[in-house]
């Protein structure tokens, strides 16, 4: 099959990030987030200690401070004002190692966030530049997966890939939107799943994350295509050698009526904003291949404070991140 022709739709529907408990090979009937990492495997190829999506990508190191009115929605540790420590990795779309930057199937671009907290644990966010996500369920985005591998330049019309579109209008709606930054410190990083945020009263709130630059700048797509295939990485080096970059993290409030259980589908443009934090990206991590390799990003890896919502998807991509964690830690 032609995947110059279908990466574009594919790349923007891949947008869970790195896909990273246990592979499955052996069952006769694995489980949804295995088939999701078996398929990107094959429509993408196995690439030894890369991701099964989002392979290509770079690792920084930084700090995030809370705001003070964050507290006044979650009393997680992270939120209480004290510098945290964190690990983030940016990261193109595709399982191809190799993508180029600036190619429009390195959209959506990723951003993962490994908050290191005072008690010694951890919690995870799990961000990418789409505004939601194409599709609401692990299966659907199976079945939008097995339709890109089914529809080869070749195909029938319509195709597999066209007729599942045409039955999920929110496909080429989330795609819309889609550009290169110019700066992986660029561009806005979405988080696709609400999760409930609790203070210290026990009152909660529904919210989704936003990772906001100080500015969002995009090129057109002729100008993407003519940069270096790891611009967005070597920009990124040039900036943090001249000082920090920083987003500020907010946090995107629902109100009733607003569909927390599905990705799919945003929440109006109006909804409130809350500023949760700053987050600052300070350096490049030395050995940055060799760490991406071992990081592990579960976007149901909370901490107290912070409360599933009872969106489907986070199971899968939890299980799924874990599937490719240990195809590439073998």
């Amino acid at each position: 099959m032609s995947l110059r022709k279908t990466l574009p739709v594919l790349a923007a529907a891949l947008a869970l990030a790195a896909f990273p408990v246990r592979a499955q090979d052996n069952s006769s009937d694995p489980d949804v987030a295995t088939k999701l990492v078996d398929t990107m495997n094959k429509l993408f190829g196995q690439h030894a200690g890369f991701r099964a999506n989002h392979a290509k990508g770079v690792v920084a190191t930084g700090t995030f401070v809370g705001a003070p009115e964050a507290a006044s929605l979650s009393r997680a540790s992270l939120f209480l004002g004290a510098k945290i420590p964190v690990v983030v990795r940016f990261s193109d779309a595709t399982g191809l190692p190799a993508v180029p930057d600036g190619a429009g199937d390195a959209n959506p671009h990723g951003l993962a966030v490994k908050f290191k907290l005072p008690d010694g644990s951890e919690t995870d966010m799990v961000t990418n530049s789409l505004p939601f996500f194409p599709v609401r369920t692990g299966e659907e985005f199976l079945a939008l997966l097995t339709a890109v591998g089914s529809s080869p330049k070749d195909a029938p019309k319509p195709t597999p890939l066209e007729t599942f579109v045409a039955s999920h209008p929110s496909v080429p709606a989330a795609l819309g939107a889609l550009r290169t930054p110019d700066s992986f410190l660029h561009e806005q990083y979405n988080g696709v799943n609400a999760f409930i945020l609790v203070n210290k009263d026990g009152a909660r709130q529904a919210a989704r994350y936003v990772f906001a630059p100080r500015e969002v700048v995009h090129l057109e797509a002729a100008d993407a295509a003519q940069k270096p295939a790891d611009f967005l990485a070597d920009d990124l080096a040039a900036r943090l050698r001249q000082g920090p970059g920083t987003f500020t993290l907010k946090a995107q409030l629902a109100e009733p009526g607003d569909d927390i259980l599905d990705g799919s589908k945003p929440w109006p443009k109006e909804r409130k904003l809350v500023t949760l934090g700053t987050l600052t990206i300070e350096a490049l991590s030395p050995d940055s291949l060799e760490a991406q390799k071992k990081l592990l990003f579960l976007p149901g890896a909370l901490t107290d404070g912070i409360e599933p919502s009872g969106d489907p998807l986070v199971d899968v991509r939890d299980g799924a991140y874990a599937v490719s964690f240990a195809r590439r830690n073998p």
